[in-house]
């Protein structure tokens, strides 16, 4: 049920609620009477990169985001790297942005086939014998070039790994669901759309690769759950993903699919560098920790009580 409440009484609200108040907006936009907010920026990608968002969004940006910006008092992003690019792109006094990372939920562990088979039956999955993507389906995530790229394997290869894509269908994805049926239809990839929230970590678990390619994050949950799953990663080397990966994954420019290719056959086959890569990537994922970022954000609103 939605409640509807006329504009003038939607204002009076927003007086008496923000007025005054420390205010926290996780999503980019403060409502119009927060005056001593903190806001959540978790990328520039709308603005970076607006050929992969739907034109309302931008629109939608051009209209209430240098307002939110103007009744700040702090910003937090999900990184560093995306601290210094707000700095950069919208001249932000450095001293009133934090960069928080945000955490992992503790589903997300390594598991064994007992635990995961009878979850990743239904789906038709055998434990260790696929590679995963978890991504929503648009321009931004270089699903195209995970295809091109992983359609290139040896049969043998594609035969005993097959890609599992995991994800909603987002904007401008016509030509991408193509190509996902295309590759349905040759028997080397399985789309599962969305899975039910607590079947994801057994997905997870029970992959043998974990490949994220996206061109632009602000920080990239998936990556970190993968090896927070004992996964071995495959990810884009832009953006934020290199310092959420913290020399853990295996960095690839999604846009060179011989590269890519190579790069994903290798860290099908490679014993070593699985070992390695599976036992630096829970090193670096326990950083990715709810209570420390639940601290550092507490710390952040403190800074704008003491601004009063």
């Amino acid at each position: 049920m939605r409640l509807a409440f006329p504009r003038w009484l939607k204002d009076k609200y927003w007086q008496h609620t923000c007025k005054g108040d420390v205010f926290h907006s996780p999503n980019f936009f403060l409502p119009p009477y927060a005056d001593n907010g903190v806001v959540t920026i978790h990328d520039l990608s709308v603005f970076k990169f607006p050929e992969t968002h739907p034109i309302e969004r931008i629109k939608a940006y051009e209209k209430s985001f240098d307002q939110s910006l103007r009744r700040a008092a702090q910003l937090i992003t999900g990184s560093e790297t995306t601290r210094l690019e707000i700095i950069s792109y919208l001249n932000w006094p450095a001293d009133r942005i934090t960069a928080i990372h945000h955490g992992v939920s503790s589903l997300f562990v390594p598991s064994t086939l007992e635990k995961c088979g009878p979850i990743l039956s239904p789906y038709g999955l055998r434990f260790g014998a696929y590679s995963l993507c978890v991504s929503t389906i648009e321009p931004r995530k270089s699903i195209d070039s995970l295809l091109k790229a992983y359609g290139r394997l040896p049969q043998a290869i594609l035969s005993a790994f097959p890609l599992v894509l995991v994800g909603g269908k987002g904007w401008r994805s016509e030509h991408l669901h193509a190509l996902i049926n295309a590759a349905q239809h040759e028997g080397w990839l399985h789309y599962l759309e969305f899975v039910d929230e607590t079947d994801l970590p057994a997905i997870y678990a029970g992959a043998h690769l974990f490949i994220y390619p996206s061109i632009y994050e602000g920080f990239g949950l998936p990556v970190a759950e993968a090896m927070a799953s004992g996964v071995p990663v495959i990810t884009s080397g832009r953006s934020a993903l290199p310092e959420i990966a913290a020399g853990a994954a295996r960095l690839i420019d999604p846009e060179d699919t011989d590269a890519f290719f190579a790069a994903i056959e290798e860290s099908i086959v490679d014993k070593d560098w699985r070992q390695q890569a599976i036992k630096n990537g829970l090193v670096v994922a326990k950083k990715y920790d709810w209570d420390r970022c639940t601290k550092q954000t507490l710390n952040v609103y403190m800074k704008c009580v003491d601004r009063q």
